[in-house]
């Protein structure tokens, strides 16, 4: 007995909350609209309840063998599905799931959280395996400051938010280089399908892009798929429809474009975080800004990679995250080092590829983060794909001078790039 009721008064209390619903809808004619928010807001927080009560007491079930014993030996999930029947058409399994949560002291928040009211079941149920997920990731003594974090993000934003803070959780809190990992991992599904072209000639296509490949994407899209009035009058084309002849208007521009030079950087990096940790930092993710996905969060030896050929604008903050100054765009590769690069060059440097220098980026030898000078002497071509080798293998590369002329040459000794480093520092007057 607990809070002055026996089991058998809180069952007829809730028999009675039940029969009081039933045929309410011939009541609401009369109700007026702050009568009808009132009785959705209850209806709402009885569902919630009666939710929770079905994961508490499928634990004590589960506790007692209730499932396992009698002549109908069942399984938790079949249990719950026979005393439960809405859950047939599904439902039963996140019950047991969080039922068996509840047993993990670690879990004691999404318990309290469950219990109070506050996290629905479908939600809870999705923190606790997002946390199990992430578990094997994160720096010790991580996990209570991540719950915490998963829990109101799914009391905020439901399930679907609760899966998009994965990257920032492991940013902040994950073992080091744990994010880039996820990042590059990704990198391995980027695809474009054959079209599927039906009678009338429409193709469809399915694309699947990384972080950073959604991030440029978005970027581009965003100015070009925005509603564009005519003479006054709206656009009337779907987002859809804007989007798709956008992407098909950004194809066009680039086969125009040809083999001319680039106008822009091909990316823009607000960095608003110290130098010393986009040198070095691992754990720590920086952010691409552009279009419609603001804020699209990129591992750091991505932003690196991407700070070879990028305006870099620095971002001065305050103490409460405020911005205080935008810095002017720094260190680039001009048209003319750029032409020199692809004269000297001739295709990606990448030892075996012959990707032409019109499709390739302008890499700093040693990093401009690390001190890297902006010239000819310590640039190289390198295509998309080996730009991202080079920086995540950490490879070296020099230009060298000979009775031929000039060409570019790699170690393709993982960390021969940090071994470089090494040198130059040691070389440097204390």
């Amino acid at each position: 007995m607990a809070g002055g009721l026996t089991l058998r008064e809180r069952r007829d209390r809730m028999v009675a909350a039940r029969e009081a619903m039933a045929g309410l809808d011939g009541e609401l004619w009369s109700a007026d609209g702050e009568a009808l928010a009132e009785v959705m807001g209850e209806a709402d927080a009885l569902v919630v309840a009666a939710e929770s009560t079905r994961v508490i007491v499928a634990r004590e079930a589960m506790d007692r063998g209730e499932p396992g014993s009698g002549t109908l030996a069942m399984t938790p999930v079949q249990w719950v599905r026979r005393h439960a029947p809405s859950t047939r058409a599904g439902g039963s399994a996140p019950v047991v799931a969080l039922a068996e949560a509840f047993s993990v002291s670690g879990n004691a928040p999404v318990k309290e959280a469950v219990l109070s009211g506050e996290l629905p079941v479908r939600s809870a149920a999705v923190v606790v395996a997002e946390a199990d997920r992430l578990r094997p990731h994160l720096a010790e003594g991580a996990e209570p400051a991540v719950l915490d974090g998963l829990i109101r993000m799914a009391v905020e934003h439901g399930p679907r938010g609760c899966r998009m803070l994965r990257p920032r959780l492991l940013a902040q809190y994950g073992l080091d280089g744990e994010l880039q990992e996820e990042q590059d991992i990704a990198k391995r599904f980027v695809a474009l399908s054959q079209p599927r072209v039906d009678a009338l000639g429409l193709a469809e296509y399915r694309l699947t892009l990384d972080p950073e490949g959604r991030a440029a994407l978005e970027a581009a899209l965003g100015p070009l798929s925005a509603p564009k009035p005519v003479e006054g009058e709206r656009d009337l084309r779907s987002s859809d429809r804007r989007r798709g002849e956008a992407l098909v208007q950004l194809v066009r521009r680039a086969v125009a474009a040809g083999d001319a030079m680039p106008k822009n950087p091909k990316s823009q990096l607000f960095v608003t975080v110290d130098i010393e940790t986009l040198r070095s930092g691992l754990r720590g993710a920086g952010t691409t800004v552009g279009g419609a996905d603001a804020g699209a969060l990129l591992a750091p030896e991505t932003i690196r990679r991407l700070a070879c050929d990028a305006a870099v604008i620095p971002t001065l903050l305050g103490s409460a995250g405020e911005v205080l100054d935008l810095g002017r765009q720094v260190r680039l590769f001009t048209g003319t080092q750029i032409r020199r690069l692809w004269l000297r060059d001739g295709c990606c440097t990448f030892p075996g590829c012959d990707m032409p220098p019109q499709w390739a980026d302008a890499h700093h030898l040693v990093h401009w983060a690390d001190g890297g000078r902006t010239g000819v002497d310590n640039g190289a071509l390198l295509c998309e794909r080996h730009h991202t080798t080079v920086h995540n293998r950490r490879l070296a590369g020099r230009v060298v001078h000979d009775a031929h002329g000039s060409h570019v040459e790699w170690d393709l000794s993982p960390g021969s790039y940090d071994a470089l480093l090494a040198q130059l520092s040691a070389r440097e007057p204390a």
